[in-house]
């Protein structure tokens, strides 16, 4: 299946741990997500912000993941 660009959509992922700043000595993992066509970029702290910055995305070229909870799941996954 031969994909226009308009329909394909990449992603750069960048995950980090931030030291602890707070008594308890707790590390916090920290990231940033690209959308690569587009350039637009956020900074996250949970694998929901991830899995709703590429949702967002999807859904601007009409493909709709009716149960959002598959691709939560698999962002949770690969975490």
């Amino acid at each position: 299946m031969d994909l226009g660009e308009s329909q394909l959509h990449s992603f750069i992922i960048k995950l980090w741990i931030e030291d602890p700043v707070d008594d308890a000595k707790r590390t916090a993992w920290r990231g940033q997500i690209t959308h690569v066509p587009g350039g637009e970029h956020r900074y996250i702290k949970s694998f929901d912000e991830m899995a709703d910055f590429v949702t967002a995305h999807s859904k601007c070229v009409g493909f709709e993941n009716r149960p959002q909870g598959r691709l939560r799941k698999w962002i949770r996954c690969i975490g």
